[in-house]
């Protein structure tokens, strides 16, 4: 495995250099997928990326794809707005076995059918946490991911959202175990960019840096040409 790092000014700007990087054969690779979405077909994949953007509340949060490429964009601002309840309310649709929103804001949780009881909400106890000023501490840590996930047919990409309050700023660190770089990379950072938002005014900090890691960042054989036209610009 070989690690790549890519330093972004904004969220846009991480997603594009990520599609330039993907292409590139250093610390790249690709194959079939033998378990998982799409099984069957190709997977280009980082083997291991952290992509740190300096400025992730930099208006626009989603990419924009110019007219005369004839692509479709990789997401919308609408559909953020939706991910963003996915990600702070315990909302579930009738065949969602989990959301990420009932394990970081629900006292309780259903996988797979049996109840299992969490006792706190890890969004407000973070807030709670650095509204104490207790800023010095390695613990203001969200966790989505549980022991049980391994049992999933389809278990959850994000698995946490760690954070460091430094020099007056709320600063986020991701880990995603899969994660598809054509719409849910630009995706996902724009809804968690809003959910930091919320807490840096909860708390009366200001807002600071994201740094993802991942070691499944990834296209679908399918996005490959879209992707490819993108960098085209």
């Amino acid at each position: 495995m070989k690690p790549v790092y890519i330093e972004a000014r904004d969220l846009p700007d991480a997603w594009f250099q990520c599609i330039h990087t993907i292409f590139e054969d250093n610390g790249v690779h690709e194959y079939v997928i033998d378990r998982g979405s799409f099984e069957g077909n190709k997977r280009r994949e980082f083997d291991l990326v952290m992509v740190h953007i300096k400025y992730p509340q930099t208006k626009p949060l989603i990419p924009d794809i110019p007219v005369e490429l004839g692509i479709p964009a990789p997401t919308s601002m609408e559909y953020v707005e939706e991910y963003l309840q996915y990600l702070m309310t315990d909302k579930k649709a009738e065949n969602e076995l989990y959301t990420y929103g009932e394990r970081l804001t629900n006292p309780k949780a259903m996988i797979s059918g049996k109840e299992y009881p969490f006792g706190v909400n890890p969004i407000m106890e973070v807030i709670n946490i650095y509204k104490n000023r207790q800023y010095g501490t390695n613990q203001a840590i969200m966790e989505v991911g549980m022991p049980q996930d391994i049992l999933l047919e389809d278990p959850p990409c994000l698995r946490l959202i760690d954070t460091r309050l430094m020099d007056g700023k709320l600063h986020f660190v991701l880990y995603f175990r899969s994660w598809d770089l054509w719409a849910g990379f630009p995706s996902n950072l724009a809804a968690i960019q809003l959910l930091k938002e919320y807490m840096c005014h909860e708390i009366g900090v200001e807002d600071g840096t994201i740094t993802a890691v991942s070691k499944g960042l990834h296209l679908y054989e399918y996005s490959f040409g879209l992707a490819l036209k993108r960098l085209r610009r």
